[in-house]
């Protein structure tokens, strides 16, 4: 290993990841598993959902990292019957391979050390786990480069189109690549619009939320988690989110001195273009009687 991730303690006595090149914790708030079970698992009502899919539930888990959201569903499902597909995305393998190695100090590990194991050595595991069939599988490289082949071929046969995804990328500022306007194009894009699918992060930054509904989605206010008074979630249907930004939202965003997607993968902060803005009052999500 390159000895970039390191273990540091949080407030509140759990343990979490630090990485030295990005300069950024993981779960920094309340640690890796109340966040990851409040942010993902209940915000996007993945035990509901699962219950009532008549088929494969499947989610999409960009930013594997050490593997504390994926496992957080893991237990958080796994007294329900059904099926359930997790495909996790990282550019490196190596906070999972830590986390395996610090099982003991970080917790949320125990149980699934195996399974763990079999992503790292075959990038594939299928297991059942207590009521609930699951296949986990992890691609390993450049994101917005898979996503952009996929959205433009008839690759998308290749990976079933989520029901959910989780989006835990390192923040805007210090991972830009990950958080781009034509990125996040290329993911609306690669959805089922006849599967309901709802994303949900972290971030509540005007920029992001921005981005999101130039994409195309429907762009909502999600709970607060620990440093986060606010985080975002995101949907193909307006259906999936409870508390949608409403026009009061767009008017602050036109004030905004950080409200422009990024286009390229360099972080930077600007007010909205009149373009951008045109194209944000005209979203269904802003039009009377939607």
């Amino acid at each position: 290993m390159s000895g970039d991730y390191q273990l540091v303690p949080l407030a509140n006595g759990w343990m979490t990841l630090y990485s030295a090149s990005y300069g950024e914790k993981m779960h920094p708030g309340l640690g890796p598993v109340a966040e990851a079970d409040l942010l993902y698992v209940r915000q996007l009502n993945i035990r509901e959902r699962l219950t009532a899919s008549a088929g494969e539930f499947v989610i999409w888990d960009v930013g594997l990292g050490a593997a504390a959201n994926a496992l957080a569903v893991l237990r958080a499902t796994r007294d329900l019957a059904g099926q359930l597909r997790i495909v996790s995305f990282d550019n490196t393998a190596e906070p999972l391979a830590f986390a395996l190695e610090n099982a003991g100090a970080l917790g949320y590990v125990a149980d699934y050390e195996e399974q763990i194991s079999a992503l790292l050595r075959e990038y594939h595991a299928e297991f059942q786990n207590g009521k609930l069939k699951v296949s986990w599988e992890f691609y390993l490289g450049d994101f917005p480069d898979w996503l952009g082949r996929r959205a433009m071929t008839e690759a998308k046969a290749e990976t079933a189109s989520p029901d959910a995804i989780f989006y835990d990328a390192f923040s805007p500022a210090k991972n830009p690549a990950m958080w781009t306007l034509p990125l996040f194009q290329d993911l609306y894009r690669s959805l089922d619009s006849s599967r309901p699918c709802a994303l949900t992060t972290y971030s509540r930054s005007t920029m992001i939320r921005a981005t999101l509904l130039a994409a195309g989605f429907f762009v909502g206010a999600g709970h607060a988690t620990g440093l986060k008074e606010e985080t975002t979630i995101a949907a193909n249907t307006l259906d999936l989110i409870s508390e949608p930004l409403d026009a009061r939202w767009l008017e602050r965003a036109g004030r905004s001195n950080s409200a422009e997607p990024l286009r390229e993968p360099v972080y930077s902060r600007a007010a909205l273009s009149p373009e951008t803005a045109d194209k944000l009052r005209a979203h269904r999500q802003f039009q009377v009687g939607n």
